[in-house]
């Protein structure tokens, strides 16, 4: 049986589903800027919790590693977008195998701890090397370059429009290299590694080999996420590197679900929604955040993906809302069928 297309693939066109209308159903184009940022950001946590089982508190080092390197590139070398999220990659890269080498030595709680530990290192060397990160005010005045190809200008990034459509692209190209990844052989080395990492050794792979680099690989996509988000604001703030960016992210990884990269897609765009509506209306809306995630761990183990899945499968998706309305639209007019003319 031929395997379908990865463009065709029902998870990635969904996504273009959700690229396109993002702008229309949330309340700004930067709100939904936002979101698409936090997606890829949960897209590399995904990666690791989801495929190879590694709860890891250190996005934030990417994430905000990401973003300083990305300003830096933009206001002492004068790069262009592309240059400073290449930028954003390879420094991120280099992080994530030091990181990677040195956490994976440990497994469960002690590799967990190890996350932690090294996130709060990086934070504090960002806040103490303030000649070069800004410290606590953060690296200002990072610069909006235009999208060039060939000196030719696609993209202006001035206005919001713009860079979402600049964001939409980059987040596209990320779905559809981390869903060519999962699916791949070495895809299916991580979820071996996951499910059994012992029986994974005895077939004879070397599982620490396959944590590192799905380490790279993660940091590489959430440290593109913290340039997005540095020139999404315009400068690097402090709080990108702090612990608390770390398990935003993970906290979103959990709502979306894990069990697919479709699942970041959902929980990037329902904490981003759901912190911009509640937070205009009660300043502890981060209570309202932890009931929801006690109701997504305690019945949808699967995530809000798990919930979509069960209204399609179970429910048959629009087949309901469709008898819903037609009975509802029946019930309140009395349409009946008429009766048959006697002969």
């Amino acid at each position: 049986m031929r395997r379908r297309p990865l463009l065709l693939e029902p998870t990635f066109l969904a996504s273009i589903v959700v690229v396109l209308i993002l702008p229309v159903v949330l309340p700004s184009v930067a709100m939904a800027t936002e979101a698409l940022i936090f997606v890829i950001a949960s897209l590399g946590c995904t990666l690791l919790l989801g495929y190879v089982g590694l709860l890891s508190f250190g996005q934030a080092i990417f994430f905000g590693v990401g973003a300083y390197a990305c300003g830096l590139a933009l206001i002492h070398l004068g790069a262009s977008a592309w240059g400073g999220l290449l930028a954003a990659a390879v420094i991120s890269l280099a992080a994530g195998l030091v990181v990677g080498g040195l956490v994976t030595q440990r497994r469960g709680i002690y590799f967990v701890m190890l996350t932690l530990a090294c996130s709060q290192m990086f934070y504090f060397i960002a806040y103490a090397m303030e000649d070069i990160t800004g410290g606590d005010n953060g690296l200002l005045n990072v610069p909006r370059p235009p999208l060039l190809v060939f000196e030719t200008t696609l993209l202006t990034l001035r206005t919001p429009m713009s860079f979402y459509t600049f964001a939409a692209i980059v987040f596209l190209c990320i779905y559809l290299f981390l869903q060519r990844l999962v699916s791949s052989p070495f895809g299916s080395a991580l979820v071996a590694v996951r499910e059994n990492e012992d029986r994974a050794l005895a077939m004879g792979y070397n599982t620490r080999l396959f944590k590192i680099a799905a380490f790279a690989i993660s940091a590489v996509v959430t440290g593109i996420a913290g340039a997005l988000y540095a020139l999404f604001l315009n400068f690097a703030p402090l709080s990108n590197i702090e612990v608390s960016m770390g398990e935003r992210i993970i906290i979103m990884t959990i709502l979306g679900g894990t069990g697919s990269l479709f699942g970041s897609v959902l929980g990037g765009t329902f904490y981003v929604l759901l912190g911009n509506l509640l937070s205009a209306i009660w300043p502890r809306w981060l209570l309202v955040l932890g009931l929801i995630l006690i109701v997504v761990a305690s019945y949808l183990r699967g995530g809000l993906l798990s919930g979509v899945n069960w209204i399609v499968e179970k429910g048959r998706g629009w087949g309901i809302l469709r008898s819903f309305a037609v009975r509802a639209w029946s019930a309140t007019f009395r349409i009946r069928t008429p009766p048959r003319a006697q002969p």
